[in-house]
C-alpha cells in the first residue's frame, strides 16, 4: 500500500527445497494496517511455496497456517517489518535474517532448520527485545520469538542480514555470522548456538579494503559454492570478497 518495506529475498531451503519470500508490511510507519500480525494477507511475513508444482505454485502441507480458516496457507513465518536481507546457514539449515528497524531499535532473527514454522516475530508489537520506540520488553512476551542480537540506534539504523561462513579459507571462522549497518557501514559477526550470542565482535576496520576504496553503504553480502562470502557497497558499485588478513 506504500512505497517502502517491500523486502527484497527470496531463497530456496536448504532442507526442503521449497522456495521462501521474506515481504516488508507495506510501508508507511507503525504498520497502519497491522499487516505484520494479521494471517490474511502476506504482507510483513516469510510465505514458503513449492514452485516444483505444475499449477503456478502450490502451498507446502506442513505449513503451519494451512489448516486455519481465514490465513494464507503461503505464510510460514509473521511479526515482520522488513527483512531485507536474510539467508539459510548452508550446513545446518538455520535461517538468519536483519529486520530492518523503526526509530529505535535494529535486530537479527533466527530460526532454527528444524523449525516446523509459525513464529510470530512480533512487529508491529516490538522492536528489537523492547516494545515498538524502544521501550519495556516486549520481544520477551510469551507468544513472541525474540531476536538473537539488536543495536540501537546509536550503533547505526539499518540493519543489513548477512550469513554464516561455511568455507575454508579463513581459519577460525566457521560458523560465524556476518551482518552490517547500511546508514553507518559498520560490520559485525557473532556465533550463534541455538541459545546464546558469542563472540561478537566489530569487523569494520579488518575489513577496510587497502588503498583509497572504504565500503560505504553495504547493502547485500553473497556466498558462493565453496562457501565463501562477499560484500556489496551500494554506494559505489563495488563485490568486495572477504579474505584471510
Amino acid at each position: 500500500p506504500f512505497s517502502n518495506h517491500n523486502g527484497g529475498m527470496i531463497a530456496f531451503g536448504p532442507n526442503d527445497g521449497y522456495l521462501y519470500i521474506g515481504l516488508g508490511d507495506g510501508g508507511s510507519a507503525d504498520d497502519p494496517f497491522n499487516t505484520a500480525q494479521r494471517l490474511d494477507v502476506i504482507l510483513g511475513k516469510f510465505l514458503r511455496i513449492d514452485v516444483g508444482a505444475k499449477a503456478l505454485y502450490a502451498i507446502p502441507p506442513t505449513n503451519p497456517f494451512v489448516s486455519n480458516t481465514g490465513a494464507r496457507g503461503e505464510i510460514w513465518s509473521y511479526g515482520w517489518r522488513n527483512p531485507w536481507r536474510w539467508s539459510f546457514d548452508r550446513e545446518t539449515g538455520d535461517l538468519y535474517a536483519g529486520d530492518v528497524g523503526q526509530d529505535a531499535i535494529e535486530e537479527i532473527d533466527f530460526q532454527p532448520g528444524t523449525s516446523a514454522g509459525g513464529e510470530n516475530y512480533g512487529w508491529r508489537i516490538t522492536e528489537g527485545f523492547a516494545c515498538r520506540g524502544g521501550g519495556g520488553s516486549c520481544g520477551d512476551d510469551a507468544g513472541h520469538t525474540a531476536p538473537i542480537h539488536d543495536y540501537t540506534h546509536v550503533s547505526g539504523t539499518t540493519v543489513i542480514g548477512g550469513y554464516v561462513y561455511r568455507g575454508t579459507a579463513i581459519a577460525g571462522l566457521d560458523g560465524t555470522y556476518f551482518f552490517a549497518d547500511y546508514t553507518r557501514g559498520r560490520i559485525w559477526t557473532l556465533k550463534y548456538d541455538g541459545s546464546d550470542v558469542s563472540e561478537f565482535t566489530e569487523r569494520t576496520s579488518a575489513l577496510d579494503p587497502p588503498g583509497p576504496a572504504r565500503i560505504n553503504k553495504p547493502s547485500s553480502f553473497g556466498e558462493d559454492s565453496a562457501g565463501e562470502l562477499y560484500i556489496v557497497d551500494h554506494d559505489d558499485g563495488e563485490i568486495y570478497k572477504i579474505v584471510a588478513g
